[in-house]
C-alpha cells in the first residue's frame, strides 16, 4: 500500500487527467516519483458509457500511465457542491498521501464541474493545513498537512498557461491513455450518441493544443498549467 505520493492529481471526471496532464504524470513517474489520481465522480452523467465501463477504462489507462494509486470519491457528477462534506473528503486524501504537489482541474471551463472542482480542491488544500480541522482515516486521527504547490491543468477552453511541461517523449503513451476510454472518444463501431469529444477530429484538437504549448519552448508537445502564486527559481538559465 502506498503511504506517500509526490504528486496527487485530482480529476472531477475519469479521463480529465488523461486528456490534460497525463504526459506530465508519466514524465515524473519516469524520473522516479510517485503519482496518484483521485477521481471525484464516476462520470455517471456522461452521454456515453456507464459507470462500470468508466471504471474498466480508468484501470486500463492507469496501467498505461504506470501510476501508483487511483481511487474514486463517488461524489455526485454534475451536482456536487463546495461544502464542508466535500472539502473533508478531499482533505482526507491530501493528509493520507501528503503530496508535495497537487494538480487540479482547470480554473474555468466549458463543463461547470471543472471550475467548481478546481475551487473545491484549492479550498481543501488550504484547510488541510489547519490543525483544528480534524479528520480521521482508518480510525486514526490525521495530522494537518498542506501541499507545497497547487497547479491547475488546462482543459477544453484555452487558458494562457503560466508554465508548460515538455512531454514529447510521452506523447504516444498519452494518446494511448486517452484512447483507453474507448466509450468516450472516437470509436467507429460505437452506436452511442455523438458528443463534442467523440469525433475523430477531437484527437487533432488535443494534439494541436500540445503543439501550441510546446512551440515557444522548442518542444514538439507540451502541457500547460496555471498557478495560484508566484513561482520562484534559483537560476534564470534553468528556463527554457
Amino acid at each position: 500500500m502506498i503511504d506517500q505520493l509526490d504528486i496527487l492529481v485530482f480529476s472531477v471526471h475519469p479521463d480529465d487527467a488523461e486528456l490534460s496532464c497525463s504526459g506530465t504524470i508519466m514524465k515524473h513517474i519516469a524520473s522516479g516519483l510517485k503519482v496518484g489520481i483521485i477521481d471525484l465522480t464516476q462520470g455517471e452523467l456522461g452521454s456515453r458509457g456507464t459507470i462500470e465501463t468508466r471504471y474498466l477504462e480508468a484501470e486500463r489507462s492507469s496501467r498505461i500511465m504506470g501510476i501508483h494509486h487511483r481511487s474514486n470519491l463517488k461524489m455526485q457528477d454534475g451536482w456536487f457542491t463546495i461544502n464542508e462534506e466535500s472539502k473533508r473528503l478531499i482533505i482526507e486524501q491530501i493528509r493520507r498521501f501528503s503530496p508535495s504537489i497537487v494538480l487540479a482541474n482547470a480554473v474555468s471551463d466549458r463543463h461547470p464541474d471543472h471550475g467548481r472542482a478546481s475551487q473545491l480542491v484549492s479550498d481543501a488544500c488550504f484547510l488541510s493545513g489547519l490543525r483544528k480541522v480534524e479528520t480521521t482515516w482508518n480510525g486514526a486521527v490525521q495530522k494537518a498537512y498542506r501541499p507545497k504547490s497547487i497547479f491547475h491543468y488546462i482543459q477544453d477552453h484555452y487558458i494562457k498557461p503560466d508554465f508548460v511541461v515538455d512531454i514529447t517523449p510521452f506523447f504516444n503513451r498519452k494518446m494511448d491513455a486517452i484512447r483507453a476510454f474507448q466509450t468516450q472518444f472516437f470509436n467507429p463501431d460505437s452506436k452511442e450518441p455523438s458528443t463534442p469529444i467523440s469525433g475523430e477530429d477531437f484527437f487533432d484538437v488535443v494534439k494541436a493544443r500540445m503543439k501550441e504549448y510546446g512551440r515557444p519552448i522548442g518542444a514538439e508537445y507540451a502541457e500547460g498549467f496555471t498557478v495560484e502564486r508566484f513561482i520562484g527559481i534559483d537560476n534564470l538559465f534553468d528556463i527554457k
